[in-house]
């Protein structure tokens, strides 16, 4: 019996139950015991033990509310009832109908497998003790119905209250699950709009980096180009005019490089002929190859193509902070781990190099385009960002993004 929930009642049951059963009880016993004075004699062995009986069922009210926690004080209570209940059938057949009254409180008292054995208690115990004590061997008939017919026909309400409250529990959870069926769609539907939406805003934030990209970079560059070259018309010696042409040539080839570069950004070459797996593989050999520093790269999971979105973004952060650890962490190790997790897929670069204070503002040479864009990039596309790091104890990138496949 331990550990198993008593006879489910409602919260204003359990504040009733205990006095209800104990009232009814002793109501019957009074009953049991006017009709027993009113055929014969009742001795005052069977008023005490009369009186004992409704004394025992006043216990039923501090105990049923603890009935759960003390399953062995309701154990006691309920032999003592059936104790007092055979006792007084042996003093007088009129009794064997108190003992019915154990019937129900077996049912609230136990948990459903446990009154099974509380019920046949309550049947055999009173009739055996009666037939091998008792004195008197005639009663009245309804003592019979009430005692035998009586409780059955409770015994059958109660399992068919039982089986209507799970035929309920069981059609309110069917709805339940048709929500919850109906709600999934609706977010699956509601995320499609939110993905398409931070993809339009991705465009616009991609299209003014780019904008300001071109400010900073080429623009400048090429405006640098003209004032040299006018410069060096207005020159007024060969010295003077090399030095400027000078200048246009590394402002030149500063303009082509960054040019390039912003190509490049656009669109990553690996992912065009290979899958996502196979593209941070090769980016992986290829730091390693370019940087020294031992460069691993692990799939788990089963790979699906994903929204070339994800992909691109999830290629560019391993990219960035791949360069950010071969710049700046001075690591001996990092490892990149790509997890295909069901509705999500996961992404960590992790290296053991000098880390650094996430509080603390970030440097860089220009290149890449940082810590906040990462940041930018992952949200534009509904996925989540978090770096962890700390002075001597290396770096750690997450991101999590929505594995939406790219056929949906």
């Amino acid at each position: 019996m331990m550990g198993v929930v008593p006879g489910a009642v409602n919260p204003r049951g359990e504040r009733l139950a205990g006095p209800l059963f104990a009232a009814i009880g002793i109501a019957v016993l009074v009953a049991c015991t006017i009709w027993a004075a009113a055929g014969d004699y009742v001795g005052a062995v069977t008023l005490v033990v009369a009186g004992l009986s409704a004394a025992w069922l006043l216990l039923l009210v501090p105990l049923f509310p603890r009935r759960a926690r003390h399953p062995w004080l309701a154990v006691g209570f309920f032999a003592g009832l059936l104790a007092g209940a055979a006792a007084l059938a042996t003093l007088s057949t009129t009794y064997t109908a108190f003992a019915s009254v154990a019937y129900p409180i077996a049912f609230v008292l136990f948990a459903a497998r446990w009154s099974v054995f509380a019920v046949t208690a309550t049947a055999v115990i009173p009739l055996l003790a009666k037939g091998i004590w008792g004195t008197d061997a005639s009663a009245p008939g309804w003592v019979y119905v009430a005692s035998v017919v009586g409780p059955m026909l409770y015994a059958a309400w109660f399992v068919g209250a039982e089986n209507d409250k799970r035929r309920r529990a069981n059609a309110a959870l069917a709805e339940a699950n048709a929500r919850l069926e109906t709600a999934l769609e609706e977010n699956a539907g509601l995320h499609a709009q939110l993905l398409t939406q931070a993809r339009e805003a991705g465009v616009h934030d991609e299209r003014r980096r780019m904008a300001r990209e071109i400010h900073d970079t080429l623009a400048q560059g090429l405006t640098g180009i003209v004032t040299q070259l006018q410069a060096a018309d207005r020159a007024s010696s060969a010295e003077s005019r090399h030095r400027h042409l000078t200048q246009v040539h590394t402002l030149a080839k500063d303009s082509l490089t960054e040019a390039r570069r912003a190509v490049q950004a656009l669109r990553p070459e690996p992912l065009t002929d290979s899958r996502l797996p196979d593209a941070l593989a090769e980016l992986a050999r290829r730091v390693t190859d370019t940087s020294g520093v031992a460069v691993t790269a692990e799939t788990s999971g089963e790979p699906v193509p994903l929204l070339p979105e994800l992909e691109v973004t999830l290629y560019r952060v391993a990219q960035e902070a791949l360069a950010n650890a071969e710049k700046h962490a001075r690591a001996a190790r990092i490892a990149v781990s790509l997890t295909y997790a069901g509705e999500v897929v996961l992404l960590d670069v992790r290296d053991d190099g000098t880390g650094f204070d996430p509080a603390s503002p970030a440097r860089g040479d220009g290149t890449g385009f940082g810590l906040q864009a990462m940041r930018q990039r992952v949200r534009c596309v509904a996925g989540t960002f978090a770096l962890e790091s700390a002075p001597g104890e290396g770096t750690a990138v997450n991101v999590q993004l929505p594995a939406i496949p790219a056929d949906r």
